[in-house]
């Protein structure tokens, strides 16, 4: 804290405020995420601060913020953990040129009400399929999706998805060969698909966090399966359009052919930030999966 006639730190007149989870802000009222690389996370004066390759120093208000996405080079000490994980800041570890998404750090939460909602959900085949036609239904507006079954619905989607990277490819004279992505290979896509990966990892980064920020797993789906984030899948299917895929094939002819990830990290954020991305999902959530004041059981 600034000594209030001085503004030098005084230690003798240092006031710390506890956070308490009354006071954090609520999920769609964070700022989205920050992505750090090549530097440390530590802990001063109770604040978080990051300490970046050129030991210039940052304070990160945590407190507002969803998730951080730490990319190669980046260390964090214990009691930064800590700070963060009482905040309800995500931490997410992520790859460098196409923010690969490695793993997610899960904070606690203060109530299980939404999580045993989700569970009774998931674990009834006639509720689970229920769900997963109200997600369709918000790609598919005014179709009959009634009586249609879990197989069929996914085969309207992935003609529609198909359509989609046709369509943005005319829009924006991009060739288009389809969708290829090599795990551990990211170089070899062509530029769209590069951008595309980039942007859908850190969707997913961006989701988990709000999963279980609100209290949710992101390991029981509606749609997907078999897969280590189903429900984080689910959700992003209701994003990419806008966020990943016209982005795509958009800034494939502003890079030039040279891949910027400078440039991907900045406008995929612009457009989370333009969609209240956080926002939306704490209130798609709480309208597929029926919950009343989801957003608001746990920070």
């Amino acid at each position: 804290m600034l000594d209030d006639t001085s503004g030098i730190k005084s230690p003798s007149k240092r006031l710390l405020i506890k956070v308490t989870r009354d006071t954090l802000p609520l999920v769609k009222d964070k700022y989205p995420f920050i992505y750090l690389e090549r530097g440390r996370l530590e802990i001063d004066d109770a604040s978080v601060k990051w300490i970046d390759s050129d030991a210039n120093v940052i304070r990160l208000p945590i407190a507002t913020l969803n998730c951080l996405l730490l990319g190669p080079g980046t260390s964090v000490t214990h009691e930064a953990v800590k700070v963060i994980a009482a905040a309800n800041c995500s931490v997410c570890w992520v790859g460098e040129d196409s923010l690969l998404f490695y793993a997610h750090g899960q904070t606690p939460t203060s109530d299980t009400r939404n999580l045993r909602e989700q569970m009774k959900l998931s674990a009834d085949s006639k509720k689970s399929l229920e769900v997963a036609r109200r997600m369709f239904s918000m790609r598919f507006p005014g179709a009959d999706l009634k009586g249609k079954s879990l197989k069929e619905m996914m085969g309207m989607e992935g003609y529609r998805i198909r359509n989609l990277y046709e369509q943005k490819g005319l829009e924006y004279g991009v060739g288009w060969k389809g969708r290829n992505y090599i795990p551990g290979k990211f170089e070899m896509g062509d530029m769209t698909n590069q951008v595309l990966t980039a942007c859908n990892a850190a969707l997913y980064g961006i989701l988990c966090s709000a999963i279980h920020s609100m209290g949710f797993s992101p390991h029981m789906g509606f749609v997907h399966s078999g897969s280590p984030l189903p429900f984080v899948y689910d959700l992003a299917d209701l994003y990419k359009e806008n966020l990943c895929i016209d982005l795509a094939f958009s800034l494939t002819l502003s890079m030039a052919g040279q891949y910027n990830k400078h440039m991907v990290s900045a406008a995929f954020r612009q457009r989370v930030i333009a969609a209240n991305l956080l926002g939306k999902v704490a209130q798609d959530i709480e309208s597929i999966l029926e919950i009343k004041n989801a957003s608001r059981d746990c920070q």
